[in-house]
């Protein structure tokens, strides 16, 4: 039965967000990574040994060695008691714990979900395919080594394997548009719920630190050796971080049937490309335009709505003069809108950015507050709109926000989320 544009609209308006989760290195949890941003506590260091060994000098925001978190382990245990850390990679470790907040939020366990259809949508990039370098090194020198890197790589879907760690069946993704991934995961699993393809979706994002990534955005002189300032006069480059941030949707209706909270909704998503270069936006912004424009019909709003724009903001030159010069196309004045990155505190995350942003987003409009820019002391007085500074914060008298994300290849993904009262 064909439905009927206004039903349509409505049912894409309805999607609850329920619970969240996030583990990064600015925190185990979701409270401490508000907290993090809050009394800027930045965790920028040199590479870990435990992560990886290297002679270069550029920090990472590295998450907790141990990103099992107990009621991870709990869940583990009455979920998937044969389960092994041992057999998957840092990337679904830290999917798990941010998943198992999330569900806790949200009044959710492992045996409910199994007589309901879960989509589960993530993005990554790195996820576990970066970590193989000794076994490709022995194969190319004509050695025949031990095929458990093979195995382990070929494991290394994430959202296939929450679906067995859960025991849960349902539409799986796994998106990888570069640093996109985990805002158009998010778009993806909205439209889920909205066309009734399953009860309760698991969306987000999760990657890990990796030397090869992290040799790569070295390579295109892209990192800063100092903690990234994203909007800064002088910003050099970004840092690489690592973590999941991670969001249970449910149609409204049903989460108020079953007595659930509702944080908010997923009002309206956009994706557009600028196939502009592989590496860099366009000087204009012209994808973000785009995506940008789509998210908002979408969700049936304009910029008066917005209340903050949680940016992509990495610190690099090319990104930041790319999202002001198109956000300006939307925002009349220069401080019109608070416009913040995240980035100060988490480093630049891959593909968990968008997932680990959306829920500072929200975070952020159900406090009626958002602090600024960790990293941003002097904006760069060539940018079209100013962009909230460290040490600033802004009242937020409206409950609309904006997380958008610009990944290489010319993807870009926002996503409009509104709190709930």
């Amino acid at each position: 039965m064909s439905t009927s544009p206004t039903s349509e609209k409505k049912a894409k308006q309805s999607v609850a967000i329920t619970g969240m989760g996030c583990m990064c290195a600015a925190g185990r949890d979701v409270s401490e990574v508000w907290e993090s941003l809050i009394k800027v506590r930045v965790n920028c260091v040199q590479p870990p040994a435990w992560l990886f060994r290297t002679v270069l000098s550029y920090p990472v925001f590295a998450g907790p060695e141990q990103c099992i978190t107990e009621k991870a382990r709990d869940l583990l245990k009455v979920a998937a008691p044969d389960f092994s850390q041992e057999s998957v990679s840092r990337t679904i470790l830290l999917a798990v714990s941010a998943v198992t907040e999330a569900l806790a939020q949200a009044g959710l366990n492992p045996e409910t979900l199994r007589q309901k259809k879960v989509g589960i949508a993530l993005g990554t990039t790195v996820g576990c395919t970066f970590h193989n370098e000794e076994y490709y090194k022995a194969w190319r020198e004509g050695l025949s080594p031990d095929l458990e890197p093979v195995r382990y790589f070929l494991n290394g879907n994430v959202a296939a394997a929450l679906h067995k760690i859960l025991g849960t069946q349902g539409p799986t993704a796994v998106v990888t548009n570069a640093c996109a991934s985990g805002t158009d995961a998010i778009g993806l699993a909205r439209d889920w719920i909205a066309g009734g393809q399953c009860d309760f979706a698991i969306a987000g994002g999760a990657d890990e630190l990796s030397r090869v990534a992290y040799n790569g955005f070295v390579s295109l002189m892209l990192s800063d050796t100092e903690p990234c300032r994203p909007f800064n006069a002088d910003r050099q480059g970004l840092n690489l971080g690592e973590g999941a941030g991670i969001m249970v949707l449910e149609p409204l209706e049903k989460a108020e049937e079953r007595g659930a909270g509702c944080l908010g909704w997923v009002r309206g998503y956009g994706s557009a490309s600028d196939g502009y270069h592989p590496t860099a936006p366009h000087p204009e912004g012209r994808g973000l335009k785009n995506a940008f424009k789509t998210a908002m019909l979408d969700a049936v709003i304009d910029p008066n709505d917005i209340a903050l724009i949680n940016a992509h903001g990495t610190g690099t030159q090319a990104n930041d003069v790319a999202e002001t010069s198109a956000l300006a196309a939307f925002f009349s004045g220069p401080e019109t809108v608070p416009i913040v990155s995240t980035k100060g505190i988490t480093g630049h995350t891959l593909g968990a950015a968008g997932g680990v942003e959306a829920v500072f987003t929200l975070l952020a409009l159900r406090a009626g507050l958002t602090p600024g820019t960790v990293g941003c002391i002097n904006p760069d007085p060539s940018f079209l709109l100013r962009p909230l500074i460290q040490g600033e914060s802004k009242e937020l008298h409206r409950n609309i926000g904006i997380s958008q994300s610009l990944a290489f290849g010319g993807g870009n993904g926002v996503l409009v989320l509104e709190a709930a009262p």
